[in-house]
């Protein structure tokens, strides 16, 4: 076994270095802070069109509520350390890369697997709630082939080239958008405060610990617009740019969304459909219904429209897993293809076709609820590590080119690191059984680094980072201060 592994990470040195054949491990540079955006808000709002409301029963309006604005308190300050890192650190591997950068390879791993988990999970969940909003329209056939179906044409076009991907993202994010802002016009009117605290807190305020995870999903997946930064034109710049605007119109959407939807008929009105005790995956058309009626025009237009909300986040987070899982191959970590790209399309294709593979695996169990929790321990373990990683570089590395930094440090970030960690708690002690899987998944995972991949204890050290000089900075229009040449060490075996 050492024999091949020594050969694999020895091939993974140079990342910027082509192989021969049809195959190299570098990505076209094509995005702007416009499409950085759409990238950002699309990764993110199909939580505004499902997801949210299975918190409902746990914490009820209140409880759901208070889980939301905490939430959401940790996510602005959680963008605004997580932006530092994406400029100072541009890389495909996000968060892999800033904690393999901060505390070498085995805590680094952490951060790669739990960002791959966060990004490879959350699809299935997004595919089960597109075949759910189809089935509306399409009775006779399964919602689970629609979302299998869903897998395969947005794998695909993800293969085929990123500037088509991220122009067919903005393009049916800003639908989507509109969508959500039509939704809430008509709802909006229909509004009463009765109707919102009905049953207001199920279970007490206890109840707003296990909504945690169904808040999260209002603003999941936020920090994928970092793992798009070689793709980015300049992102020293503009990473930061796409960070706080697109965080700026989720935090709109999600408020106006719960309001508007939960004040028609009470909560269980967009948890529950008639007749049925199990909790439904398309909340803003059982809202809408109560409103216009389920056979009006309005009803069916604007339901189709929404679901271009699913698809861009069902398309962004493919994007971004991709880059995700590329970031393993081309370190050494899994196997030598999933760190290759295609020469003629520049993406990654072997990693793509994995993460719908596992993805796949995760539609077919049906259990929506599940795999939105084990998606969110991912996001919240790697909020943690990488919150962890800025302090950690802030202190080792206080010379490193920041383009932007963190402001308030470090009350911003040590605001975030709190509420990351209560919130991982208590997701813990409410999902304890989910919580063990997780873990089972982790343990797994580091079997595989420390025995295929640590055995060969020969090799002290791999480099995961280029100069950024070389691989970025030549290639963007920052200002020459920021492109003086910034030397990522290679990383050392640590005990």
């Amino acid at each position: 076994m050492a024999k091949p592994v020594l050969q694999l990470l020895e091939n993974s040195n140079s990342l910027t270095s082509a192989p021969s054949g049809s195959h190299s491990s570098s990505l076209k540079k094509t995005l702007g802070p416009i499409s950085l955006w759409g990238l950002g808000v699309g990764y993110v709002i199909s939580g505004m069109y499902f997801g949210w409301n299975l918190g409902l029963p746990e914490g009820g309006p209140f409880g759901l509520l208070a889980a939301t604005l905490l939430v959401t308190v940790m996510y602005v300050t959680f963008v605004l350390s997580y932006a530092e890192l994406s400029c100072a650190i541009p890389r495909a591997g996000g968060a892999f890369a800033y904690t393999n950068r901060a505390f070498g390879p085995r805590l680094g791993f952490l951060g790669g697997v739990s960002q791959c988990i966060e990004f490879v999970f959350a699809p299935p969940a997004i595919a089960a709630a597109i075949g759910a909003y189809f089935h509306l329209f399409l009775p006779g056939v399964p919602a689970l082939t629609i979302g299998a179906g869903a897998y395969l044409l947005f794998t695909a076009l993800n293969i085929y080239g990123v500037r088509q991907s991220a122009a067919f993202e903005l393009f049916i994010t800003v639908i989507a958008v509109f969508e959500l802002l039509l939704f809430a016009g008509i709802a909006v009117p229909h509004f009463t405060w009765t109707a919102f605290a009905q049953n207001p807190l199920p279970h007490g305020w206890s109840g707003i610990f296990p909504a945690i995870p169904y808040a999260i999903w209002f603003y999941l997946a936020i920090e994928g617009i970092a793992n798009v930064a070689e793709e980015t034109k300049n992102p020293q710049k503009d990473l930061a740019r796409g960070f706080g605007s697109a965080m700026i119109t989720l935090i709109i959407l999600a408020l106006v969304t719960f309001f508007s939807s939960v004040g028609i008929q009470g909560w269980e009105a967009v948890v529950y459909a008639p007749g049925t005790t199990a909790p439904s995956d398309s909340p803003l058309p059982m809202a809408l219904g109560h409103v216009v009626g389920t056979g009006t025009v309005y009803y069916h237009l604007l339901i189709t429209i929404g679901v271009c909300g699913l698809l861009a986040s069902f398309h962004g987070i493919i994007l971004v897993a991709g880059r995700a899982t590329l970031e393993f191959g081309r370190i050494g970590y899994a196997p030598k293809i999933l760190g290759t790209t295609l020469e003629t399309r520049q993406t990654p294709a072997a990693a793509l076709l994995l993460n719908m593979g596992v993805g796949m695996i995760a539609l077919f169990t049906g259990k929506t609820a599940e795999i939105i929790t084990i998606s969110v321990f991912g996001a919240l373990t790697m909020y943690v590590i990488s919150l962890l990683a800025l302090f950690k570089l802030r202190k080792s590395e206080p010379e490193l080119v920041r383009p932007f930094k963190t402001p308030l440090y470090p009350w911003v970030p040590t605001l975030s690191l709190l509420l990351a960690v209560l919130s991982l708690v208590a997701m813990t002690v409410y999902n304890f059984r989910l919580a063990v899987i997780y873990v089972g998944m982790l343990g797994v995972a580091y079997a595989w680094f420390f025995i295929a991949v640590r055995a060969v204890r020969g090799v002290r050290e791999v480099r995961s980072t280029p100069p950024l000089s070389a691989m970025t900075l030549a290639n963007s229009t920052s200002s020459t201060s920021a492109l003086q040449t910034v030397t990522h060490p290679p990383l050392q075996e640590r005990g």
